[in-house]
């Protein structure tokens, strides 16, 4: 009996796991999760550990991954007065966000208004306007 098929099996049933894992973390838009899931990623490399060696040794701390921030907080320099869909917003930070949502949204323009993007329950991410009962659903584009 030739154990060569069932080696390649095995090795190409492997592989696709780790390709689903991968295809997995590339829809993930954040970026602390994106990198998260990879980092979750097992890597079965060459033989298996001595463990006889290594006997009595107390593991190698794996360091946390950061934590992604909650909210980012800036203005919007110069007059603002609202948006609308598709509407590219930049803010004094230098970060350009593309409102998502299907709604157009009028103001009393406003100078330099503060800012704030937050995260949402299902990881969407929102604008809101200090001063306005408004937000926008958006999505980085710079």
């Amino acid at each position: 009996m030739n154990a060569l098929p069932l080696l390649a099996g095995l090795l190409l049933a492997g592989a696709a796991h780790a390709d689903d894992a991968i295809l997995k973390c590339r829809t993930l838009a954040d970026a602390g999760a994106r990198l998260a899931c990879y980092d979750a990623i097992e890597v079965k490399a060459g033989a298996a550990p001595d463990r006889q060696a290594s006997f009595g040794l107390r593991p190698t701390p794996q360091p946390k991954a950061e934590e992604a921030p909650r909210s980012v907080s800036s203005t919007i320099a110069g007059s603002f007065d609202g948006w609308r869909p598709g509407s590219r917003i930049r803010l004094a930070n230098g970060q350009v966000w593309r409102v998502l949502d299907g709604a157009e949204v009028v103001l009393a323009p406003m100078t330099n208004p503060k800012a704030t993007v937050e995260r949402g329950v299902l990881g969407a991410l929102f604008l809101k306007v200090e001063g306005t009962n408004h937000s926008a659903r958006v999505s980085r584009v710079e």
